[in-house]
């Protein structure tokens, strides 16, 4: 029965079938992605920035130590390029935004293709409708007085398959590509979100006393803890 489908709507329709293949694979593959990151998940990050602001960096610094989270990996970054002794920290914040936007664009892979599929299956639905019409015009004009309603029928039944196959891939495409979008999308708001709160610690409460395992560095100085420029402008704009 598919084989007889296929062959009613023509290589259109195989095209198709192959570009569904392909997405279905696509998606397959980011939902493993995502699962193993666990890519919008709130912990460890939270647990860390929790340390933080109790000022116990060295507790920050283990809570999100060997994760693949990103948000967790990029606050790892941050904790490590603060704890050094002589540390520039408008340099650390290049880095810390090259590094989080070097992670979405990983997130963000194969994306395109998924976007390029939903763009091109009802245009090629379309194209096998026109070619279907075409064929079946073709037929009447060689059967010349002796038409036959049916030998119309048929072809033009044949021509609306490749559309409604087109617009049958199409639609469940978009929806998979825009709910993928949005997962990287938050997930990029959350790095946003914990890096701010990383130089901005300050503002939020008064300072305490460093405890016995505080991470000395210049990033920590009160005239230091309030950044003059926004922490992760390049990271919005990667957004």
């Amino acid at each position: 029965m598919l084989g007889e489908t296929l062959g009613n709507g023509g290589p259109v329709l195989l095209v198709l079938a192959l570009l569904s293949v392909a997405a279905l694979s696509i998606l397959l593959v980011k939902l493993w992605q995502f699962a193993r990151l666990r890519l919008n998940a709130s912990e460890p990050a939270d647990r860390a920035l929790r340390f933080w602001y109790q000022y116990a960096p060295g507790k920050a610094l283990a809570a999100v130590e060997g994760s693949t989270q990103p948000t967790a990996r990029l606050l790892e970054q941050a904790f490590r390029g603060l704890a050094l002794p002589s540390v520039d920290i408008q340099l650390l914040r290049e880095e810390l935004t090259r590094f989080a936007t070097a992670q979405l664009e990983q997130l963000r892979a194969w994306l395109r293709a998924l976007e390029v599929i939903a763009a091109l299956s009802p245009l090629l639905g379309l194209l096998g409708t026109v070619l279907g019409m075409i064929e079946a015009f073709r037929q009447l004009e060689l059967a010349g007085s002796q038409v036959n309603p049916a030998l119309l029928s048929g072809g033009i039944w044949q021509a609306l398959l490749t559309t409604a196959a087109g617009l049958g891939v199409a639609i469940p495409v978009v929806l998979l590509h825009s709910w993928l979008e949005r997962r990287v999308e938050r997930c990029g708001h959350q790095m946003e979100d914990a890096l701010t709160r990383v130089f901005t610690r300050g503002i939020v409460e008064p300072r305490r006393p460093d405890s016995a395992n505080s991470i000395r560095s210049p990033g920590l100085a009160p005239k230091e803890a309030i950044p003059k420029e926004p922490t992760t402008a390049g990271i919005r704009h990667a957004i």
